[in-house]
């Protein structure tokens, strides 16, 4: 990812500060947001690496075209683990998961 200059971190602080301000509700739907977001780029960025148009890489899954784009869908919220799992041995990938402390910063 491309290195954020100063304006558009501080204008980060600013919306943080306006609109979650520590509400906890607000900083689930964040943190969901911004993992549907990075699994959306994980796979764009393996299937174009791998020079695959999304039909080829749903021909290798066994599904659509339609289903690679909405994966690739920042605001996708249907992920599944075995559709992930074939997008991982289609691309010559291992799917990891793991869980991380609440306390971790997530805004």
């Amino acid at each position: 990812m491309a290195k954020e200059n100063k304006k558009t971190s501080m204008t980060k602080v600013i919306l943080r500060k306006r609109y979650i301000k520590g509400d906890k509700k607000r900083l689930e739907s964040l943190a969901l947001e911004r993992q549907n977001a990075d699994i959306a780029e994980q796979i764009y960025i393996l299937r174009t690496q791998a020079g695959l148009s999304q039909s080829q890489l749903a021909e290798l899954v066994g599904t659509t075209q339609s289903v690679i784009s909405r994966l690739e869908d920042a605001d996708y919220t249907g992920h599944s683990l075995a559709m992930l799992r074939k997008i991982g041995v289609a691309l010559h990938q291992r799917l990891g998961i793991q869980f991380v402390p609440e306390t971790e910063n997530v805004a």
